[in-house]
């Protein structure tokens, strides 16, 4: 153990000076996974979180004499360094009051900022340009008195201490960190059945829109014409049933259709495949369908077993296919997505399609509600019960014919909000703090919607100013962080009178 690393160690495990225990989310058996400096505290990253972050601060409570570790917050780093002072503030405070919430005030914070180099920038060059927001970050903590005992840059696969001014031990070039699955956590995360789903950015990846030409344009034009075709008919209350009838239906075909070609081995292939089994017409149809929210709470009943297999990769794929103009559309295939994943226990899957479907549409209540939900580490069985009622009581209306078939669809979609809403005891607030600036964004403000694409009831049409400034919601994980986001203003959200809409 090196100097730098009995330092570390005296402060993590308090005056006995033994190295850190840490109980990682995850294992059902609660092990033990004793992590010795800074080195195997970067190289646990990846299993904290189920994924390798990428353009992250991730920041990690710390709890007890041996430091056990609690909640965690991931949030992207802000591009600007103007941010980066209010946002270190917030993402404390979120972070101290989320574990406070849950029981316990954290002891210390362990910080981390996770960035590749620029193209012609190095390691070391990224760890320089990012040590003003460590700082920020540690000042903002130590606000709150609660200490951070490690602040850590991870860049180009080598690691970096703020923390430590000896050379020796930290060098100015970095450590290399270990090579992948050689780690204690990674030996800790096999025993155990744990994955980490490579990195953050190609989970993103799979989610966000196929940019590539001419195949997006050719999407776009369909997308135009699906909505020139179905928005006025969704709006219409003698049409609307007719309509989400058909999207279920060929939302039904295409499961099946992809049911009958199981996923390949290699994830990019597999995509690609899924994307070419499914057509321009299909996927627009089937987008444009999805944002009526009752059309949408019935899809989410395709939840467990290898019935949700096939949701996930359909609802993948059409997140893939919200190109252009129909940016905010990807928010309704992007909340299935997250559902299915937290139905099925893929937690860091479910908190990426949720995060991304809040950047398209900040205001979308469902996905609100259920990335607090799974934040705060609810159990999803009780939306699935509401959903296993919905289909059931459908199944007979529609067996006994009577008048009510509709009604209690209405009444289940009621039923889906209503019990997230007191499943989280809020009203689906979301942390949002650093502007969006990636690719597949929704259109800046000002830019018009395509002729003959209006939005269905209670959605919100182009931006006025918030829209060209999307703020991305934070991640906490086993911990929830409250933040200066608008609370779900119900637009959108009443079922009266069975109208249309995309919340």
């Amino acid at each position: 153990m090196n100097a730098h690393q009995d330092h570390t160690g005296s402060h993590d495990a308090g005056s006995s000076g033994r190295p850190l225990p840490v109980a990682t989310a995850g294992f059902t058996e609660e092990p033990h996974v004793t992590l010795r400096g800074p080195a195997e505290l970067a190289e646990a990253l990846p299993y904290t979180l189920g994924f390798f972050p990428t353009d992250s601060v991730v920041l990690l409570a710390l709890h007890g004499e041996h430091g056990r570790f609690g909640g965690r917050l991931r949030l992207g780093i802000p591009h600007s360094p103007r941010e980066w002072a209010p946002v270190a503030e917030q993402l404390a405070e979120n972070l101290v009051e989320g574990c406070e919430r849950r029981g316990s005030r954290p002891d210390g914070i362990v910080v981390f900022l996770c960035q590749d180099p620029a193209r012609g920038e190095s390691g070391r060059r990224v760890m320089e340009r990012l040590r003003p927001f460590a700082q920020k970050l540690r000042t903002a903590c130590g606000a709150l008195d609660v200490p951070v005992y490690e602040a850590l840059c991870v860049s180009d696969g080598r690691f970096w201490s703020y923390c430590c001014p000896d050379s020796d031990c930290c060098p100015p070039d970095g450590t290399a960190l270990a090579p992948p699955g050689t780690s204690v956590m990674a030996a800790a995360a096999a025993y155990a059945g744990i994955h980490v789903r490579g990195s953050l950015r190609d989970m993103e990846a799979r989610l966000r829109p196929r940019t590539a030409r001419p195949a997006a344009t050719e999407q776009e034009r369909a997308l135009d014409i699906a909505s020139a075709a179905l928005v006025h008919r969704i709006l219409s209350t003698e049409a609307r049933h007719e309509v989400r009838d058909d999207t279920i239906r060929l939302a039904r075909s295409l499961l099946d259709r992809l049911a009958d070609h199981p996923p390949l081995a290699d994830q990019d292939a597999s995509d690609t495949r899924d994307d070419a089994l499914i057509s321009h017409q299909e996927a627009a149809e089937l987008i444009v369908g999805l944002q009526d929210r009752r059309t949408r709470d019935r899809a989410a009943e395709w939840m467990e077993g290898r019935e949700a297999d096939h949701a996930l990769r359909l609802w993948r794929a059409l997140a893939r296919r919200c190109v252009g103009a129909y940016g905010e559309h990807a928010a309704a295939p992007l909340t299935l997505a997250g559902w299915v994943a937290w139905s099925t226990a893929d937690e860091p899957s479910a908190r990426v399609a949720l995060g991304l479907a809040l950047e398209a549409d900040p205001e979308y209540v469902f996905a609100r509600l259920l990335h607090q939900a799974c934040n705060e580490q609810l159990d999803p069985e009780t939306l699935r019960e509401c959903l296993r009622g919905e289909r059931e009581a459908r199944t007979r209306a529609e067996a006994r014919r009577a008048p009510g078939t509709r009604t209690a669809g209405r009444a289940g979609a009621r039923a889906v909000r209503r019990g997230l809403r007191a499943a989280t005891g809020r009203s689906g607030t979301v942390a949002r703090t650093t502007p969006d600036t990636g690719p597949g964004t929704p259109r800046p403000t000002g830019t018009p919607r395509p002729t003959g694409t209006p939005r269905p009831t209670g959605a919100p049409g182009p931006a006025s100013g918030a829209r060209s400034a999307r703020r991305r919601p934070a991640e906490p994980t086993g911990t929830t962080g409250r933040a200066a986001a608008d609370s779900p203003s119900g637009t959108g959200t009443g079922d009266a009178g069975g109208q249309g809409g995309a919340r």
